[in-house]
């Protein structure tokens, strides 16, 4: 059976597989800054120690080489979170508002109970005041360690635990500017918060450009490193403020003219109006999650790690530490507050709703994604070295440190666990209850719209697509694929010429239609994907002599126009779901963002079918129970 992944703006599978490398390259920077300093600590402390001053104007700022990667480089960081946590507000499953609700509520109480188990841990030990170093999930380890798990949970369980990540962040970093902000600058605070306002102003009136959004968010950095606020909140908020957006059929259109006219004319300027012309039909946050994703993964996370992992690990330490209220009240305020906490909000939330909020996923995977929360690495790492000072912050480190492993065999434990239920009982307990948003505008009509396979099945795939394309030729292979593999699909071709760019498009659509007329319309429509590139009026009419067609007739109806009307219809819904290229996919109306490829589409559709399943599995029982 197929399992399930869904496609996003940058290809889920292509950012989990992004995530899981870099976290594989964060632990080796853990494992080389453990290493270092265990062999030369001194040597280790005094090189990120050391100062480096940055001056303009005869104005400057003095940092350590830790603070420079703490607080600038790791604001890059918390720019890609923001721009993920956009993506799925815009485009994914929290574009319905309400289903932010249950990670909120989770995420408040996970961190309520981390910190209420650390607190009771040292209880007594003069350590309250590092109760914040318990309270944020990686986003970067849990993610990671999610993308290793495949196939085994359920695609929304990435939404859930990014949201849980995401808020950890936002009310850690606030918790850094409350509780651990040494000497506080109001005037310095209301300048940055004043830039931001202005950077939202700007953003509302449309403009795209980076060149005014940089130096903008650099005064506002600066204003918060000068007020005592973290100023990594920059980045987050920068993140979140960036759109996320399918292309604009507008600005495709104005980008093939401007193609055009710079083939025509290859002049310098109309070169820059291309390049500007080409960005402005592409989401800004596409394009910069694409170029500062592998950038963070690979190298900003991995430095933060290095320039803080490093702790002493002799017997001695290790002794110290493990008998630290610090390091236990740390860790197991992560492995057990965390998951609990996760799960006892989920269930208030459910609960106090009376079903009228449910879950993206089932309480089992509910269970796995409390203990991918159950790491602390990036902002737990912050927050301790603001807490404590030597042995203490050593011993904060390791409770950190030790969150990882932890974590990993806590949620491996219980993916392992779920595996051995017989598939169907695992389906359910994995899949939630909440419904899937529809993307598609129109629903197919089996009366109307052309279908191939079985018109009951669970599954339906939509392409809007261009018989002139060879994205839609290619595509056309990986859908056969499909449906002879894949039982229970059925599949749905749509018109969108684009004929700005493929003239011969639009005759080629109407053919397909007046041969649907004489019910001849898939054999047509082979025949058409299979001879791109000869699309003109004579070879139309051979083609509709191998499907069996009246040449004569086919060609005065295809003079007539007559399947025109019904192009016409289709390209109108395409408008209506928002579709302006081709090929462009909906999975049981769920429009598919990305890679199209075979591998693609079997965990798309394999992740479709168990929640038709499931859904129909739960709709039976209901029905017996009020029978019964």
């Amino acid at each position: 059976m197929i399992g399930g992944a869904r496609a996003d703006t940058t290809s889920v599978r292509e950012f989990l597989r992004t995530e899981t490398a870099g976290a594989a390259v964060l632990l080796l920077a853990v494992a080389t800054a453990l290493a270092w300093a265990n062999t030369d600590l001194h040597g280790y402390e005094e090189f990120w120690n050391t100062p480096v001053s940055v001056n303009a104007g005869g104005h400057g700022l003095l940092l350590t080489v830790r603070g420079w990667v703490d607080s600038g480089l790791m604001t890059f960081f918390f720019f890609v979170v923001g721009l993920e946590a956009r993506r799925e507000f815009d485009l994914g499953e929290l574009r319905e508002r309400t289903r932010l609700l249950l990670p909120v509520s989770a995420c408040v109480c996970g961190m309520l109970l981390s910190a209420a188990v650390y607190l009771a841990v040292t209880a007594g030990a003069g350590a309250a005041h590092g109760w914040g170093a318990a309270l944020s999930t990686d986003t970067a380890f849990a993610l990671g360690v999610l993308g290793t798990l495949g196939t085994r949970m359920p695609p929304r369980l990435r939404v859930f635990v990014l949201t849980v990540a995401i808020v950890d962040d936002f009310l850690s970093l606030a918790v850094i500017a409350v509780a651990y902000s040494v000497s506080l600058s109001v005037p310095a605070l209301l300048t940055g918060l004043l830039v931001l306002a202005v950077i939202v102003v700007i953003r509302g009136r449309g403009v795209r450009r980076g060149a005014v959004y940089l130096p903008l968010a650099a005064v506002a950095w600066t204003a918060f490193l000068c007020s005592g606020v973290d100023p990594v909140v920059v980045g987050l908020v920068m993140g979140l403020l960036t759109y996320a957006h399918p292309a604009d059929r507008s600005h495709l259109t104005r980008a093939t003219e401007l193609y055009r006219s710079f083939r025509e004319q290859p002049t310098p300027e109309l070169e820059r109006s291309l390049h500007l012309g080409i960005a402005s039909a592409v989401s800004p946050n596409g394009r910069l999650q694409r170029l500062f994703h592998p950038w963070t993964s690979f190298a900003v996370v991995p430095l933060f790690a290095l320039a803080n992992a490093g702790v002493p690990l002799g017997v001695r330490q290790l002794e110290e530490a493990f008998t630290s209220p610090v390091t236990w009240g740390i860790l197991l305020g992560y492995v057990l507050g965390k998951p609990a906490g996760i799960l006892l909000g989920t269930f208030l939330v459910t609960r106090l709703s009376r079903g009228r909020v449910s879950t993206l996923v089932g309480w089992a995977a509910l269970g796995a994604g409390g203990g991918l929360a159950a790491v602390g690495f990036t902002v737990s790492l912050l927050i301790a070295t603001l807490a404590f000072h030597g042995p203490r912050l050593a011993e904060a480190k390791t409770g950190i440190l030790c969150s990882i492993p932890c974590s990993f065999l806590l949620t491996w434990s219980i993916t392992a666990g779920i595996s051995r239920l017989p598939r169907s009982r695992r389906m359910k307990y994995l899949i939630g209850r909440a419904e899937t948003i529809t993307d598609l505008q129109v629903p197919v009509d089996p009366d109307r719209d052309h279908i191939r396979g079985p018109r009951d099945a669970l599954v339906t795939v939509v392409e809007y697509g261009d018989y002139d394309c060879p994205h839609c030729g290619r595509a056309e292979h990986v859908i056969n694929r499909l449906l002879q593999d894949v039982e229970g699909v059925r599949y749905v071709w749509r018109h969108l010429p684009l004929t700005d760019i493929h003239p011969q498009a639009q005759l080629a659509a109407e053919a397909a239609e007046v041969a649907g007329q004489a019910g001849r319309y898939w054999e047509m429509h082979d025949l058409l994907l299979s001879h791109q590139g000869a699309l003109r009026l004579p070879d139309l009419r051979e083609y509709a002599v191998r499907a069996g067609l009246d040449a004569e007739r086919f060609e005065r109806s295809l003079l007539r126009h007559e399947g025109a009307a019904r192009v016409a219809e289709d390209v109108e819904s395409a408008d209506l779901s928002g579709v302006a290229g081709t090929p462009t996919f909906f999975v049981n109306g769920r429009r598919l963002y990305g890679a199209y490829d075979a591998d693609t589409f079997s965990r798309v559709v394999g992740a479709a079918l168990d929640r038709a399943r499931v859904k129909r599995a739960r709709a039976e029982a209901s029905g017996r129970g009020r029978a019964g």
